[in-house]
């Protein structure tokens, strides 16, 4: 007790003690005397701070004046040793207590004190040598903590003084390197370093920087630092390659790198690599570095570093310089437009599609070698006084800060007149149902009874046909013709391109548009490879004779003709026939495929495989969507530009969800960096690579590099991949290449996976896509795109996805694809197959045609509700009463991850289990399930056949380019001029690059307060019910992640679905709901990648997330009982199931993002960490940037009455 008493009295004695020597300071610096007891003063804080931290924090408390007196004290007092008191008192404060200290001495003026001390201090001759290096400590430790601190040390004359210091100091260390600390904060300015450049800066830098040398090592890595940051400058970049600089660093690095043995003088490596790096953003320090062989001795010196993570800042800079170095190639093809055009109806005077037009004929041939690389920092060689406050503010550009134009206000856009031709497409408004044969004549009370009619129908992926969604990734494998005599190569693999609705016609444009690949038929022999072969794609037509041997040409399409047979003539001891006719026309056999050219399993599963039909539609739960002759007369009917005539396996057989879960792979540490290294040695020894197809049956390559095509009327828009692959040998590693992706970086760096899809698994009764693939990375490769043929975007490189396959079976024939396909025919079939199994007592289902696409595809409209008790007034009235919930997906054709999300959605609101029925009691659903039709039938990635991102259209809509868009809106354009708002309207869309499913929606007072405004400030009254269904989702949906959702809008967004439809026609709900390609990092799937059972869940999830919704909103009108509402999660879980199979001749598909930004925007920071090995490779590419605002989602800060309303919705809805 006493010890306690006796600290505590001791403390008090120390605080009132560093309190009276500040006052009494104080009041000496006010009468600027007695500097004897000046010095006595200052040396007595000086040693208070230096021994007790407690003063130090004191001094630098907030309130505390002890900064105001110190910084007035050296002001005033021109006594040297009391200066150099106070300097090492605020050496001691900003050392101790990091940045926030040194912000503290910033926000009192120090800056501009200490400037001012040191070119007084400079004009003593010869200076103070202790004075110099106190002042320039502090300097060096407060200059990055003040934006202004360059503008302000130029117009203080600061910078020739600390220049001539370290000039006439040489070695002097002590004093030479806290300048050279001074030096690189200058420098991060750029004018500034311009004016040190012309005083001979570089120069001088060369002057302490060299071979290794034990001594003085901190001083060379200071040096490195600061040359690194001067080199930024273009100016000082020059300079340095005319004086032969560059040559000098590459034989430092080389001398450092042998003695450096036991890696202690990592930062000096780094800090020459630095360097290395900052003068080679220029072209001439480019040449000079290839010159000069830097590329091979990087490349030496980084293969000889161990693969451990100590070394990965050398390899990873050394990557990033060669791979930056070595010239730019355009992709081995004639030109980088679309293999395919077509013609539109109105040409659009401005736009991606005018501009592409309007570009001379050879400029996408040119690759664009100016000095502003990727990874550069554009500097200003002109003086601008506020550069960092635009660096500032850059966050925040992209979003919308002007409250007038945030704030909803209901446009007419068209007139009701215009609007009228919408009526037919609302006969629910005008139905009496007087013809209808209704459940009931007798009119009653509206209430739920809790009884189901029918059996429960659980939505299920069950078996469904995983369309080939959109794809026509055309630039893949030639199809040459090959003599038969080449066929006999054993194991080679072939490679084709399948495309989007169907397999993609074979496109003589492209045969030698493919780099480094070995590509042969398969090897089969006798009759059986004839069957194998010709059965490698199910053709709509006859096969020309001459590609009957096996080799994958295609055939277009005609409409008129009769289709393909295939038979199975051969009599099969454990089946009755395969002689199913499948197609009309030229019979082939398919006997032999099922007998004999499939390995049949040994076990029990025998028997599974005696037909196709009975493999492939199997389902124990759940209806069957999948019809294969259904699919095949849908596709006869479907309109392509490249007159698509085949049809891919997994889109004819279908897809069901593997037994098994799939986790997110774990990338074993260094897969990227070998990679890069293979990439780099590549370009070194180009000898060894030979850009043409080459048919060497000696040595085979089993290594393909493929080019995804852009979308029609376009020159860009790749990353959905779906292409097909025969002719492989088990037990052998193939590699594949994809590389002309445009994306800055992918889930595939994060544990994605792609799908594969083996029709001998699928013939086993394991017909589904599962993920697949080992040795997988993503990065920025040597190809790249002129600025012009880019559209003036900055990004022009390409990247590439890289990974490694074994193949289990002998002559498969596999598929590969992005995502999991869901093409345009799949979705006509499923809901032809819905339509005919509903109740129509029950269900009021009903299909129109919203409108034709460019190319004459009908875009189909649902409407689905309950039907109405009886037609006597009480339950009519009640039928059209029911407030809209409209629904719309696939407005990008790769995202085809929304299509099963929305497949989910259908299915739900179809079955006949009691929550489903009271949904539709208590809504009419619009859904517009395929916004893009002609982008997904021709394998888009992106765009329509205007070749324009139509989720950018709705704010001005031209009915003859965007018709889909033009009729959507007008849908809802009609509801609200009926006064018929839809309470909640829902794009379904798909993300690349984050994990989970969420939501992005619209919010007034969330989006002033991410803004540099302060949101209390402004006064805001908003409603906060658009909160309230994602986070019913993030209770109910395993996959759904409230964090992740953001309610900002953007400027970059403002003519999205979501922002027109709430701030145009005012539904105050409008979301776009975004669901991973790749898993979940959180919840009951955590680690696990997603499939299109989970995917099916959350649109059924999505369901019940509005059944709720409803009751928060009218509790007393709707009263089902909780228990329900609960009762169904179990039966959606119980219904929906999730495993893996093994696949070479490669077919082209397509498909992928809503977060495709213009170029106005920023970039998003990644979702979750690099891996510790990754390159640096991110340039960010202009054409494909995110806002990732929903990282501060989280953060926003909810009013008190929006934590009322959190609580009793929890309390009300969340009992489970």
């Amino acid at each position: 007790m006493s010890k306690l008493k006796v600290i505590s009295e001791k403390s008090v004695t120390n605080n009132s003690r560093i309190v009276g020597l500040l006052a009494q300071l104080e009041k000496i610096s006010t009468e600027s005397s007695e500097s004897d007891t000046a010095r006595y003063v200052t040396s007595k804080i000086l040693h208070l701070v230096q021994s007790q931290e407690k003063t130090r924090r004191e001094m630098t408390a907030k309130g505390s004046t002890a900064v105001d007196v110190l910084l007035s004290t050296l002001e005033n007092m021109k006594d040297l040793q009391t200066t150099l008191n106070v300097l090492s008192i605020l050496v001691e404060l900003v050392s101790a207590g990091g940045g926030r200290k040194a912000s503290f001495l910033v926000a009192k003026g120090g800056s501009q004190i200490l400037l001012q001390l040191l070119v007084n201090a400079s004009r003593e001759s010869p200076p103070h040598e202790e004075l110099m290096v106190q002042v320039h400590s502090v300097l060096a430790k407060i200059g990055p903590k003040d934006k202004k601190f360059g503008v302000k040390a130029r117009i203080n004359g600061a910078l020739n003084i600390t220049l001539n210091l370290v000039k006439q100091n040489l070695q002097n260390h002590r004093l030479v390197l806290p300048c050279l600390q001074l030096l690189r904060v200058y420098s991060a300015n750029s004018v500034n370093s311009v004016t040190l450049g012309k005083n001979g800066v570089v120069e001088l830098m060369f002057k302490i920087v060299g071979p290794f040398s034990k001594k003085n090592s901190g001083l060379m890595k200071v040096a490195l630092d600061t040359l690194a940051a001067l080199l930024k400058s273009k100016t000082n970049a020059r300079r340095a390659v005319d004086r032969g600089y560059v040559q000098v660093l590459l034989t430092i690095y080389i001398d450092w790198h042998r003695h450096d043995n036991r890696h202690r003088n990592m930062l000096i490596r780094k800090g020459i690599l630095q360097s290395l790096k900052s003068v080679t953003n220029i072209k001439l320090g480019r040449k000079a570095f290839i010159n000069a062989n830097g590329m091979k001795i990087l490349y030496n010196t980084s293969q000889e570093c161990l693969a451990v993570r100590t070394l990965d800042p050398l390899v990873n800079t050394s990557s990033l310089i060669m791979r930056k170095c070595f010239p730019k190639n355009r992709l081995p093809l004639p030109t980088i437009k679309s293999s395919f055009h077509f013609q539109l109806p109105v040409m659009p005077v401005s736009g991606p599609v005018a501009q592409l037009y309007s570009l001379p004929p050879e400029v996408d041939d040119v690759v664009d070698e100016s000095d502003d690389n990727d990874d550069i920092d554009l500097e200003a060689e002109n003086e601008i006084e506020n550069e960092d406050d635009l660096d500032r503010n850059f966050k925040n550009d992209d979003i919308e800060t002007d409250i007038n134009k945030l704030k909803p206000q209901q446009i007419p856009g068209r007139t009701m007149d215009e609007l009228k031709m919408y009526e037919h497409l609302f006969p629910e408004l005008v139905d009496d149902f007087q013809d209808y044969d209704l459940i009931s004549k007798e009119p009653k009370p509206f209430a739920f009874d809790g009884k189901v009619h029918g059996p429960i129908v659980v939505p299920t992926a069950g078996e469904e046909a995983s369309g080939s969604v959109s794809s026509v990734r055309t630039r893949v494998a030639p199809k040459e013709k090959v003599p038969p005599e080449r066929e006999a190569g054993e194991g080679k693999l072939a490679l084709a391109g399948t495309a989007g609705e169907d397999i993609r016609k074979s496109d003589r444009a492209l045969q030698q548009q493919l780099e480094g690949q070995s590509r042969t038929v398969p090897s089969t022999s006798g009759v059986n490879s004839d069957i194998v072969k010709a059965l490698d794609r199910i053709t709509l037509q006859n096969i020309p004779s001459q590609t009957a041997s096996g080799l994958t040409a295609g055939t277009k399409k005609d409409c008129g003709l009769p289709l393909t047979v295939f038979t199975c003539t051969k009599a099969c001891p454990h089946m009755a026939t395969c002689g199913n006719v499948l197609f009309e026309g030229r019979t082939v056999q398919l006997g032999k495929l099922c007998c004999t050219g499939v390995e049949t399993e040994d076990d029990e599963d025998t028997e599974s495989n005696s037909s196709v039909e009975q493999a492939s539609v199997e389902v124990p739960d759940g209806p069957t969507l999948h019809d294969s002759d259904l699919y095949i007369e849908i596709v006869k009917n479907t309109k392509s530009v490249p007159e698509y005539s085949e049809v891919a396996y997994p889109d004819y057989f279908g897809h069901i969800p593997p037994p098994f879960k799939e986790p997110i792979l774990e990338r074993p540490y260094g897969v990227q960096r070998t990679k890069i290294a293979q990439d780099i040695e590549r370009l070194i020894y180009q000898s060894d690579i030979i850009d043409r197809v080459v048919y060497d049956l000696d040595n085979p390559k089993n290594e393909y590099d493929l080019i995804l095509n852009s979308d029609i009327n376009s020159n860009h828009y790749h990353q959905w991949f779906y292409f097909e692959v025969s002719g492989m040998r088990p037990g052998v590693a193939y590699r594949f290449n994809i590389i002309n992706c445009e994306k800055s970086n992918s889930q595939f760096n994060y544990g994605m996976q792609p799908l594969m899809y083996s029709v001998q698994e699928a013939l086993n009764a394991r017909p589904w896509w599962i993920r697949m693939g080992t040795d997988i990375c993503y990065y920025k490769n040597h190809f790249s795109r002129s600025s012009v043929a880019a559209g003036g975007q900055k990004g022009k490189s390409y990247y590439t996805i890289t990974f490694t396959v074994n193949f289990p079976h002998k002559d498969d024939v596999c598929y590969f694809a992005y995502h999991y396909p869901y093409t345009y025919s799949t979705l006509q079939m499923h809901l032809q197959k819905l339509e005919s199994a509903h109740n129509p007592q029950q269900i009021y289902f009903r299909k129109d045609v919203l409108c034709e696409t460019l190319s004459g595809n009908s875009c189909p409209l649902v409407t689905i509700t309950a039907m109405p008790e009886s037609n006597y007034y009480e339950h009519i009235c009640q039928f059209r009463n029911r407030p809209y919930v409209f629904l719309s997906a696939r407005v990008h054709p790769g995202e085809t991850n929304a299509s099963w999300v929305m497949k989910g959605t259908l299915e739900y609101l179809m079955s006949n289990n009691p929550t489903a029925q009271s949904l539709r009691e208590s809504y009419i659903f619009k859904i517009v399930p395929m916004l893009n039709p002609d982008g997904v039938i021709n394998g888009n990635h992106r765009c329509s056949l205007s070749g324009e991102d139509l989720n950018r259209q709705w704010q001005s809509p031209n009915p003859d380019l965007h018709p889909t868009i033009y009729h959507a809106k007008g849908l809802l354009q009609y509801l609200a001029a009926v006064k018929r708002l839809p309470l909640v309207y829902c794009d379904y869309h798909g993300h690349s690059r984050k994990k989970n499913v969420f939501m992005y929606g619209c919010s007034v007072k969330e989006t002033v307060w991410h803004t540099s405004e302060n949101a209390t400030s402004c006064d805001v009254v908003e409603d906060m019910g658009y909160r309230t269904l994602p986070k019913i989702l993030s209770h109910i949906a395993p996959a759904f992640c409230m964090s992740s959702c953001s309610f900002v809008v953007e400027k970059s967004k403002e003519s999205t679905a979501r922002v027109v439809v709430w701030r145009e026609i005012g539904v105050q709900r409008s979301y776009t709901m975004e669901s991973t390609l790749c898993g979940c990092d959180q919840g009951k799937y955590k680690g696990l990648q997603i499939g299109t059972r989970e995917l099916e869940e959350m649109g059924a999830r999505f369901c019940v997330g509005l059944l709720r919704l409803k009751r928060l909103m009218s509790p007393l009108e709707y009263s089902l009982p909780s228990s329900l509402l609960d009762f169904e999660s179990d039966l959606i879980e119980s219904g929906c199931k999730v495993t893996r199979p093994s696949y070479l001749e490669v077919f082209v598909l397509s498909e992928d993002c809503e977060n495709q930004m213009s170029p106005t925007t920023y970039v998003m920071d990644e979702d979750e960490p690099r891996f510790l090995e990754e390159v640096d490779y991110s340039a960010e590419s202009n054409d494909e940037l995110d806002i990732e605002l929903a990282e501060n989602a989280g953060d926003y800060e909810p009013s008190a009455q929006e934590e009322v309303l959190s609580d009793s919705e929890l309390s009300r809805t969340y009992l489970s």
